[in-house]
């Protein structure tokens, strides 16, 4: 079945920096678009960043552009997410999963503080 294991949150303080990854398994990662996604207390679930499958073409929330990173290894069925000069805003749990139609089975995602 499909699973996602996010990791690599953690508490940091505003303008510093973490690299999350995700495992994918259970289905063709090469095949898809991938994306991160997060959501913070009491607000939806937003779009965070995406690339693409084989030209790894990428795009970005426009909160989090030119701070924020998603890359990919096709073999190694892994996405990562690099986020520098982190605001307190960026505090949310990270999630990982296809784009632009997710699948039904989310990870427990990773919770990434950012506070002083």
């Amino acid at each position: 079945q499909v699973q996602f294991v996010e990791s690599g949150g953690g508490l940091v303080q505003p303008g510093g920096s973490l690299r999350l990854s995700c495992a994918a398994s259970g289905f063709t990662f090469s095949n898809y678009v991938m994306s991160w996604y997060r959501q913070a207390p009491g607000k939806e679930r937003e779009l965070v960043a995406r690339i693409t499958n084989i030209l790894l073409t990428t795009n970005y929330a426009d909160s989090v552009k030119g701070r924020f990173t998603i890359s990919r290894d096709n073999a190694k069925n892994t996405v990562r997410l690099q986020m520098n000069s982190l605001k307190p805003e960026d505090t949310a749990v990270y999630y990982c999963n296809a784009y632009p139609r997710a699948f039904d089975s989310w990870g427990q995602g990773t919770q990434v503080t950012v506070s002083s």
